[in-house]
This record gives structure tokens, sequence and C-alpha cells, in this order.
């Protein structure tokens, strides 16, 4: 008599179809998303030494113009072009960045803030590191599509990883070679094998800290977190952002202000009151400094009559954040936000997104980002060459188990990941689909996938 496969054979057979399938989908996205990450935690250094013309000034002084008179100066140059805000750095020997929109075309404008030389232009989206946050985040072709298609790539990356652990998880003593320590005369397959599995299992929380602190930036998951922190108070509280009633425009901060923290672009504009002149922005700098508001930061202009000043703090250490609006003809204070308002939630996303970019501690968290992101390309090249060294005819794909039932409690277990991360339900019923109609029903495609 056959005897019947045991079912944690099954369970391993079932798991590593889906860990065989989702890391064939997600590897080259891997590549793609973690050589631009690595690049882009180093945008301060590698600006710094590409820009330095426009970025340094030639003499720190003891006096520094108003920004009034730095704006002038870049009014000047461009008279038909429309200032839109101000960024001042907290490093005295950098030039003050004006943003500038010239026709259709957004610039970033320099001047000295002593002598008040124009020191240069850049284009925004002509900049070095701007291309590496298109291809981190938009696969440079941009669009919709291509921002759900990085969303979809780090959500299975999550489930590579859950899958992953399972299956090299050191189970007996002997186990934690190949998984915890790597056999050091390991050759051909086993090589690539432990070169692949011990490197996921000791970086496996780091790299899911680091795709899970990206997905507040993601079109789908990004608005289930924003709507979980609202509904569950965890966001910030109402008080934080109202000094009282006060009439609203229906326009977000992040759609009219530059720099504003995760957890207040979704805020509602306030509107200014009613006057007849506007505010200089050396007034408006100098609410900033009453305020205790933190360099760096940026005050963006009010663009309409209604509008409002928006001094804005987020490239700092998050514990810095702020986000205030200023009625731009009284001066008041309509809104103030800062890290010590946000719910728990917002604290641990703002934080979070800090390390996801680098800045949380420094440059040991470049390093560390760095790290992960060499990982990430290991792991995904590694799996690559295992596949190709079992020289499958076709793609080659694990058979599937004998117990049908254990293959459905996985796919629900599955299923009930696609309910939280919507992008991976929408995939794997259209897997399923395929499945059906298309692999099962056409046999040289069955047989391709199956490598025989």
């Amino acid at each position: 008599m056959k005897e019947k496969k045991k079912p944690s054979r099954d369970w391993f057979q079932t798991i590593w179809r889906w860990h065989f399938y989702a890391g064939l989908f997600t590897a080259p996205f891997l590549i793609v998303l973690a050589f631009s990450g690595a690049v882009y935690l180093f945008k301060p250094q590698i600006e710094g030494v590409l820009y330095q013309s426009q970025f340094q000034v030639q003499e720190v002084m003891e006096e520094r113009l108003a920004p009034s008179a730095i704006v002038a100066v870049a009014q000047n140059r461009y008279p038909e072009a429309a200032i839109t805000a101000v960024k001042s750095y907290e490093e005295k020997d950098r030039t003050v960045e004006l943003s500038v929109m010239d026709g259709e075309l957004a610039k970033s404008v320099y001047v000295d803030p002593y002598t008040g030389k124009f020191q240069g232009e850049l284009v925004v989206s002509d900049k070095f590191t701007e291309l590496f946050k298109k291809l981190h985040s938009e696969l440079i072709v941009g669009g919709t599509f291509a921002n759900r298609l990085v969303e979809l790539a780090a959500c299975w990356t999550i489930i590579l990883l859950a899958t992953g652990l399972y299956l090299w998880w050191p189970r007996t003593r002997s186990g934690i070679w190949g998984t915890v320590l790597p056999r050091v005369r390991a050759r051909g397959r086993l090589f690539w094998r432990d070169l692949h599995a011990v490197p996921a299992f000791w970086f496996s929380i780091l790299i899911l800290l680091l795709i899970v602190s990206g997905l507040p930036w993601s079109g789908v998951m990004g608005g289930q977190i924003d709507r979980l922190a609202n509904s569950t108070h965890s966001g910030y509280p109402e008080y934080a952002h109202s000094f009282g009633e006060k009439p609203e425009s229906i326009v977000r901060a992040a759609d009219a202000a530059e720099d504003i923290p995760w957890a207040s672009q979704n805020d509602i504009m306030p509107i200014s009151g009613n006057g007849y002149q506007r505010l200089s922005i050396d007034d408006v700098d100098m609410i900033a400094s009453m305020e205790n508001v933190q360099l760096p930061y940026t005050i963006s202009l009010p663009a309409q009559e209604t509008g409002v000043y928006t001094i804005a703090a987020s490239h700092a250490a998050p514990w810095d954040n702020a986000a205030l609006h200023v009625d731009q003809y009284s001066g008041a204070v309509l809104s103030d936000v800062r890290f010590s308002d946000y719910g728990i939630l917002a604290k641990a996303i703002t934080a979070g997104i800090a390390f996801h970019e680098g800045r949380l501690f420094g440059w040991p968290n470049q390093l560390l980002g760095l790290l992960i992101c060499l990982a990430v390309i290991l792991l995904a090249i590694s799996s690559l060459v295992m596949w190709r060294k079992r020289r499958p005819d076709g793609l080659g794909s694990p058979k599937k188990p004998m117990d049908r039932k254990v293959s459905w409690m996985v796919l629900g277990i599955m299923l009930i990941g696609g309910l939280l991360m919507p992008l991976v339900g929408l995939s794997i019923l259209a897997a399923l689909v395929v499945d059906a109609v298309i692999i099962k029903r056409i046999p040289r495609v069955k047989a391709w996938f199956h490598g025989k």
C-alpha cells in the first residue's frame, strides 16, 4: 500500500509554490527599487557635490538679507514668473532656495542670503536625484499604473518574506546551517541557496520595516493607512489644527504648499480673512521664529486673495515637524500641527518615513539603509540564479501538493492577506482566472509552467 505524504510536506510544497511565483514576479522590481533607493538615500551628499556652485555661498557673513530682499532678487531675475516658496536651511553656508514657476517649468533658484548674489537655477525635473526618485516610485514611465505596479511588488515582497521564513526556519539543531549560518564549503546551487537564505533570515525584519515604512506614500495602501489613522483618532487631534471656528477652503495642504509632513498632507487649508494689505514674507519669517519652528523650513506663499502663508518643516528630524497656516493679512496662526500633536500611528509612520529616507538618525541610518538595499539586491539575484541552476524546461514551477485541502487552506490565508493589501487580493484573483481559463485548458502552456 502506497504511503501517504505527510501533511507538513504538503504545506511545504504549497508555500514553496507561492514563494516561487512571488519571487519570480518581484525579483526584477526589487532590484530596480533597491538600486534607486540606495542612490536616493545619499541625496544630500550627491547633490551637495553636483550642485556645489548653487548650494554653497562664497563667504559667511554676520548679517543676512531680509527674506523679502532675497525674493526680490529672484523676482527681478524672473519678472514674469511666480515665486511660490522660500526655503531656508540650517547650515550657515547654504544659499536660500526659492521655488519658481517659470511658465509651465518648475525651477529651484538659489540666492546668497548675505550678498543677494544669484547663484544659479535648476529645473526640478532635471535634478540628478529626481531621476532616481521617479525610478523608485514610478519606474520612470510615471502614471498611476506604474505607481500601482511598484506598490504591488512591495506588497508581494511582504508575502515573500513570510513564506521564505516558513520554508527556511531551522526546525532542528543542524538546520541552522544554510539558514542562520552559511555552509562555507557549499558549491554550485547549494552555495547560491545559502547565499539567498542566510541574508534573508538576518535581514527579513529590516527589509519588512523598509517596505512598510514606504507604504504610506503609495496610492492604495497609503489611502488605507490614512483612513485608519483618522478612524482610530491616531493621526492628529482636531484641536491641533484649529484655534477656533474659521472658514476653510476645499484645498488639501499637500496640493497648495511644499514640504508638508505626511500627517498634515490631507489637512484642509484654512482661508485668510478680509484685508487690504498682505503681510510681507519678513513678517511670516518672524512668526516662524516666534513660534519656534526649527530650520530647515519652507514658507509657501499664498496664490490667491483668500490663501494663507504656510510654514512647513519636514526635512529635519521628525520630532521637529511643523505645519503652520498663517492669515496673510492679520498674521494670525490659523493652524499649528507639531509632532507632539500626532497620534501614536502618525508618530510611528512619521518616524518610519524618516527611517525609509535615511534621515532618522543621520549617516548611520543612511549606511544601514544602503546595507538593506544591497541585501535585497543579493536576495533577488541569488533567487534568479537558483532558478536557472535548476535548468527548468519552461518556467519550472514547483509541483502542486497531493492534498488539495492544504492548497485551499493556504489560498484562504493568502486571500485574507489580500483583504489587507487590496492590490495583492486583486492579483491573486486575476491569477486564479488565468490559471482556470488559460493554463489548465492549453496543454502547451500548462507544460511550460510546470517545466515538462
